[in-house]
């Protein structure tokens, strides 16, 4: 659940009021209109407070004595002279909701772009958007409201309305599909499974114009895609795999690809992970969620580019069925691989939906997404996802999107020597790299590119920001939804509209 967000032209009374003032403790130009309206009761408190604004975003409640605008909240916009960008123009719609979550009244943003020297009127939508996305909690399984976030109404007030609210829209249609992907990477694993997933992909996606396909495991034993089908072996579950078109470009273009790893559960398979924190492993589907977040975006948006999707899910467990160590697959490419350890799977899934979405497609770009590597953790921490590539155009188009949108990636490096660390001595490859050879994240991504067949393409790792459990993203504690924005923001600025 989420607060309702919108752009209007006038302070309504009988809510809480938020008005900027500038760590030298003046008011800002808002705030000082409204103040006429106020009886001087803003600038007066200030007075008697002595400037305590020190901190930026701090904030302090007051009460004016003024019969229809009685309940002030106050934050620091920093020095009188800065500039704010969008990314901090969101921090401060988060920290407003933050501060207002627990009141049970709407709240009205007396904060324009004036207040923020900004010329554009980008200021009101991005504050929404801001206290919109910081505001999504996962609560359906909660049978007590949490009277810390009753919060369910937030007005942002600029002259500017209409322009702000039809820029708003598709801030807000972002934040739609970045809802989707944190749902169902929240749900646990006995709600969200490969059908069931499946099912929420058709249902969600068809009524906005996008053509769905769901392949299962008869179809895809078809195809020879039996790297993928050797994971999900040891399964009750049947595999999926979505197939996700958007055709809003023109039709001779030759479209982007997406492909996000779905492996709904991961217990390891036979190579059994620990049990401490295995619970987390229903997370491990985030890359599918992502991409599946990023479609409702596109589609709700109509972004004129042709879009595929690839969903590829499957459920990880061990039983009398489960592929061993040891074992060896043909995959759908024709390469050869040997399992080395069950917990490596999720590259062995990528591997065929990367071949067939290729083969079946011919995009112009592939990218895929997935919670690959816990190496990706150590290298990069929780604030940084690592994207690997084969194009350095490509790769400098998603990071100055991820400047853009916040959603922060780093190159990594790849090479030859990384690559030679995963032949295997009986097949191809093997899916693990050999004991003495370090860079799990690499040696992970020099597999997948094995797959990859003359198409530009990018890996981004995201096992390190999928969720969080503090303010480095404009979220709650959990899933972060990451990606969505980041790869809209990627279509629209780079291809959306253009020929190839």
């Amino acid at each position: 659940m989420a607060i309702h967000v919108s752009m209007v032209n006038k302070l309504y009374s009988l809510c809480i009021s938020v008005f900027g003032v500038y760590s030298d403790g003046t008011l800002s130009p808002s705030a000082a209109f409204w103040d006429k309206e106020l009886k001087g009761a803003l600038k007066s408190n200030l007075e008697r407070l002595r400037h305590p604004f020190t901190e930026l975003f701090e904030t302090f409640h007051l009460t004016t004595g003024y019969k229809y605008y009685n309940d002030v909240l106050l934050i620091c916009l920093g020095e009188p002279d800065k500039k704010y960008d969008n990314l901090e123009l969101e921090r401060l719609g988060a920290a407003i909701y933050e501060a207002t979550a627990g009141l049970d009244t709407d709240v009205m943003v007396g904060i324009d772009s004036d207040d923020l020297h900004l010329v554009c009127d980008c200021a009101p939508p991005y504050i929404g958007f801001g206290a919109l996305l910081k505001s999504w909690k996962f609560s359906k399984y909660k049978t007590k409201k949490d009277k810390k976030n009753i919060l369910e109404r937030l007005c942002v007030v600029t002259k500017n309305h209409e322009k702000s609210g039809e820029y708003f829209e598709e801030l807000k249609k972002i934040a739609d599909g970045i809802f989707l992907t944190r749902q169902v990477v929240s749900e646990p694993a006995n709600v969200i499974y490969p059908k069931s997933l499946a099912k929420i992909a058709l249902d969600e996606l068809s009524p906005l114009g996008v053509e769905v396909e769901i392949l299962g495991a008869d179809e895809m034993k078809k195809l020879g895609m039996n790297s993928l089908l050797a994971v999900a072996q040891g399964s009750d579950n049947e595999p999926q795999l979505a197939i996700l078109r958007w055709n809003g470009g023109h039709e001779s273009q030759n479209p982007i690809a997406f492909v996000g790893k779905g492996v709904t559960f991961d217990s390891g398979g036979i190579s059994l992970k620990p049990g401490e924190n295995m619970h987390e492993m229903r997370y491990d589907m985030a890359g599918s969620g992502t991409v599946l977040g990023l479609m409702k975006a596109v589609a709700l948006n109509k972004l004129p580019v042709n879009i595929v999707g690839v969903m590829a899910m499957v459920e990880n467990m061990p039983s009398g069925s489960a592929q061993r160590p040891g074992d060896v697959v043909k995959s759908m490419s024709g390469q050869t691989i040997e399992v080395m350890n069950t917990d490596a799977e999720g590259r062995m899934v990528l591997a065929d939906a990367l071949w067939y979405t290729q083969d079946r497609f011919n995009p112009k770009i592939i990218i895929d997404l997935a919670t690959l590597t816990g190496a990706i953790v150590v290298a990069l921490g929780h604030e940084f996802a690592g994207l690997f590539s084969n194009c350095d155009e490509l790769a400098k188009q998603i990071y100055q999107s991820s400047i853009r949108t916040g959603e922060k990636v780093w190159r990594m490096p790849m090479s030859e020597n990384f690559d030679k660390g995963i032949n295997s001595d009986v097949a191809d490859m093997q899916n693990i790299a050999k004991s003495n050879v370090r860079g799990g994240s690499i040696t992970a991504a020099q597999f997948l590119k094995r797959f990859i067949n003359g198409k530009r393409w990018a890996h981004i790792d995201i096992a390190g920001v999928e969720t969080c459990n503090n303010d480095l993203f404009i979220c709650s504690n959990g899933a972060t939804g990451f990606g969505v924005y980041l790869l809209y923001d990627f279509l629209r600025e780079n291809y959306a509209g253009r020929a190839n």
